[in-house]
């Protein structure tokens, strides 16, 4: 009995021993770490080379967003009234925010877009990786990839991004966003009945396939149905939507193991 109780003290002395030995040593790797980030210098660079200054994160992010431009900007688009379009300013605005932001790939995908190495290293979302040939199949069917001549032919484009949430009910703002040049709206947000406080224009709707509207008349009839591809069955489902195929039903084993994930 004796052997007992010495051998569960032993035990429990162990165990606290362990206890206190974990945290001791969890508080001297945090201790380590906080003063490794306060003394360490994480260098940045723009699209250019250039080392970027202290305001921005390591991945090239302004730290700090206000309502403020930089002094270039608010002296270059100082002459524009409010409402007005201003030629560039969006992109020299992200530059600021992200200066290694540029822009050399199209909107849309096109028949060149075997061309854009980059892209084609990541799979979707951040990527095309591995959907080349369905790419090419359904760009070889849908022929146009840009925006609309009257559109292209734009000098300067006022865009305007409309939401799904509720913020816009009872605001009456329908004709203000109708005013823009290109309006945007995502996945099924409604349009019909709605059209006092949501607008009735739709230039672009972007969508993916699990948010996508079910029957073709709910689609505006001059937008442009635009794919975000975030996975590969995305691409396959455009497939089978342009080539009019009938989309074949997974056995029951194959629909139980994509649940489980």
């Amino acid at each position: 009995m004796g052997l007992l109780v010495f051998v569960r003290n032993l035990l429990l002395a162990l165990c606290l021993f362990l206890v206190l030995g974990f945290l001791y040593y969890s508080a001297w790797k945090l201790h380590l770490f906080q003063w490794e980030d306060s003394n360490s210098v994480v260098l940045s660079f723009d699209s250019a080379g250039q080392t970027l200054g202290s305001e921005y994160d390591r991945l090239g992010f302004l730290l700090k967003l206000d309502s403020k431009l930089p002094a270039e900007l608010a002296t270059k688009y100082a002459n524009f009234s409010e409402g007005t379009c201003k030629p560039g300013y969006a992109s020299a605005l992200m530059t600021v925010i992200f200066p290694r932001f540029s822009k050399p790939a199209p909107m849309f995908l096109d028949d060149s877009f075997r061309k854009w190495a980059r892209i084609r290293e990541f799979v979707p979302p951040f990527g095309i990786k591995g959907q080349d040939n369905l790419i090419k199949a359904i760009l070889s069917v849908t022929k146009e990839y840009r925006l609309t001549p009257a559109l292209d032919s734009l000098s300067c484009r006022r865009c305007i991004i409309v939401g799904n949430g509720g913020v816009l009910a009872n605001k009456s703002l329908g004709s203000r966003i109708d005013d823009y040049d290109i309006v945007v709206r995502l996945n099924s947000a409604p349009v019909k009945g709605f059209e006092k406080d949501v607008g009735s224009k739709t230039t672009l709707r972007i969508t993916y396939p699990e948010g996508a509207m079910q029957r073709p008349e709910q689609y505006e009839r001059d937008s442009l149905f635009v794919l975000a591809g975030f996975k590969w069955q995305d691409f396959k489902w455009l497939k089978y939507i342009v080539y009019k195929e009938r989309v074949p039903f997974p056995k029951q084993g194959q629909v139980q193991a994509v649940s489980s994930r």
